[in-house]
């Protein structure tokens, strides 16, 4: 499958065309391993590993109840799936093939955005206690992106 972009296309770039040219090599199977290691890596995290730390981080009692609403499992899910196959496009398109690429491209994209960008938004009045917020959830998106990025270049 091509992706095809023509000069009259309204974002036309020869690299990003060359970018979605990876999608017919894109082991889809990995991917989806990948998504479900991400995706599960957030139970663990959130209420085995940090449990405590997260419910303060948010102003909230350590024992506290967090809220069962569906919009907690649909929505990480949701991202972390756009994590994964943004990663696995990025990867593909730069020739990733060793484990050093995998540690290598999470530290420039885990740190980069998702940690930057997790913090930045943590940075607000809603969320009393910003940088526990940020490196607790901070470091959950740089581990998620390293079993991402593992699984995908070992099952390349």
């Amino acid at each position: 499958m091509n992706f095809v972009m023509s000069s009259d296309t309204l974002f036309y770039h020869p690299k990003l065309q060359t970018m979605f040219n990876v999608l017919s090599d894109i082991n889809w199977l990995s991917v989806l391993v990948a998504f479900i290691a991400y995706f599960l890596l957030g139970p663990l995290w959130y209420l085995f590993l940090f449990p405590k730390q997260y419910r303060i981080s948010l102003g909230k009692a350590p024992d506290a109840q967090l809220s069962q609403d569906p919009i907690y499992i649909v929505g990480p899910a949701v991202c972390t799936l756009a994590i994964t196959l943004t990663s696995t496009v990025l990867l593909y398109a730069l020739n990733s093939t060793t484990y050093n690429d995998a540690v290598s491209f999470t530290v420039l994209v885990g740190v980069g955005y998702l940690v930057a960008n997790t913090i930045n938004i943590a940075i607000n009045p809603n969320i009393p206690r910003p940088f526990l917020y940020g490196v607790i959830t901070g470091s959950y998106h740089l581990i998620g992106t390293l079993l991402v990025s593992v699984i995908l270049i070992a099952m390349k």
